[in-house]
């Protein structure tokens, strides 16, 4: 973990003062309060990152009953299961009794939790099923005390969570884009890889890298060799333009170039974000991989290469990058003030076999690659905003609008919190 020097004064007073001086310099980076304050990262885990949609895993790693993955967010852990009648269950990781983790391997099998501590018993469906030597306390109610529900829905194999009770439905946005996100038939992809990458940074730093491209052409040379995004509009405009006119065709599926945003602010409801766009590969490139050659067989319902790649958002916090012989999913998950979870997966058709069908150094070359030059950026990046002498600059106009809209919906939800 990397320690920074905080604000030993720091105070709602302090806060409220930081949020209206960002209100005098909207098109600016925040100051670096927002990245060295306690008081401020407790108010975004409780008002934006646990209210937020959050991508669990997919259908496919837990398929059998009693099938676990916990999902560690900040200081707490989620369980996600497949229960008894083959549904899918999340739930907080906390004995009803004194709090004990019940859970402690980061996947597996169980046939229930047991807490460890007084042996507590949970269903896979988190009701409470046994509490020993209970039953000389006359008041004590099991069906008052299962572990307690996070809500958790699935969309195209993919599953999502979400803390907040009353969240807004994710499946309606998502809906939006369902033509374009369901040409690679997710639903019956598989997981070919997964990896967490500790980034020694605030989630902050390495989501607002990841919103924008005026890093790519310095800082990823063999992305950047790939990508028109790398390119301001009016570079990159012809290519773009080209595939669109073609994509249709070549890749058999109708309206697979559909793009629509509504992110953030513009989002239906809080932590429901949807966006969805197709961008242009550099001509000779079909795919995301070192040579930009395929990697793997083609995805779900594509019916050949257009030099394009879809480019997703759902919820707040996680992406994909969907090219049509595979998908690269990322997702950021703060685990303290000072440390971040950036986690990739690699995404290939079900029915794709390692070793025959694809390579899996050569499928995963260009992202690990990618998010390994990120961590060396974004590290150094922390250590530049932590310095007292740090003042803000302007932020560019095209390359960083989508890190804008973010910016803007974090400062209102934080407004709003105090």
């Amino acid at each position: 973990m990397s320690v920074i020097a905080t604000h030993v004064d720091d105070s709602t007073d302090q806060l409220r003062e930081k949020l209206a001086a960002e209100q005098e310099r909207p098109d600016y980076a925040i100051d670096p309060y927002f990245y060295r304050s306690h008081l401020v990262h407790e108010l975004e885990l409780e008002h934006l990152v646990f209210k937020s949609w959050i991508y669990a895993l997919h259908t496919s790693e837990i398929p059998n009953t009693g099938d676990y993955q916990l999902l560690e967010v900040g200081e707490d852990a989620i369980i996600v299961v497949r229960t008894a009648d083959g549904s899918i269950n999340a739930m907080h990781n906390i004995c009803r009794h004194r709090g004990s983790r019940v859970c402690e391997g980061t996947t597996g099998n169980r046939k229930t939790f047991v807490c460890p501590y007084h042996g507590w018993v949970y269903d896979l469906d988190g009701s409470l099923k046994a509490a020993r030597e209970t039953h000389i306390m006359p008041d004590f109610d099991k069906t008052q005390l299962g572990l307690k529900a996070v809500r958790c829905v699935e969309y195209m194999g993919m599953v999502f969570i979400n803390c907040d009770p009353n969240a807004a439905d994710l499946v309606a946005s998502l809906d939006k884009m369902r033509i374009p996100l369901g040409a690679y038939d997710l639903a019956n992809a598989k997981v070919a890889h997964r990896q967490t990458y500790r980034i020694q940074a605030n989630w902050k730093l390495a989501l607002e890298n990841y919103l924008e491209c005026y890093h790519c052409a310095t800082s990823h040379r063999a992305y950047a060799r790939l990508h028109t995004l790398k390119d301001l509009e009016e570079k990159s405009a012809p290519v773009v333009a080209k595939m669109l006119e073609n994509a249709d065709a070549k890749t058999g599926i109708a309206g697979i170039a559909q793009a629509h945003t509504q992110i953030y602010l513009d989002a239906d409801n809080f932590g429901t974000c949807a966006h969805t766009m197709r961008y242009g590969l550099f001509e000779g490139f079909v795919t995301g991989s070192q040579d930009g050659q395929p990697v793997a067989p083609l995805m779900g319902h594509f019916k050949d290469y257009d030099g394009g790649a879809g480019d997703f958002q759902m919820g707040p916090l996680s992406f994909m990058l969907n090219y049509p012989d595979h998908c690269v999913l990322y997702r950021f998950l703060p685990r303290s003030l000072t440390e971040t979870d950036m986690e990739l997966v690699w995404f290939v058709r079900g029915d794709a076999v390692e070793g025959k069908d694809y390579d899996l150094e050569k499928l995963t070359w260009l992202w690990h690659h990618t998010t390994l030059e990120d961590d060396y950026i974004i590290t150094r990046n922390s250590l530049g905003v932590n310095s007292r002498f740090f003042e803000p600059g302007p932020y560019h106009t095209e390359f960083e609008e989508g890190l804008q809209q973010f910016i803007h919906w974090y400062l209102h939800t934080l407004s709003e919190a105090v």
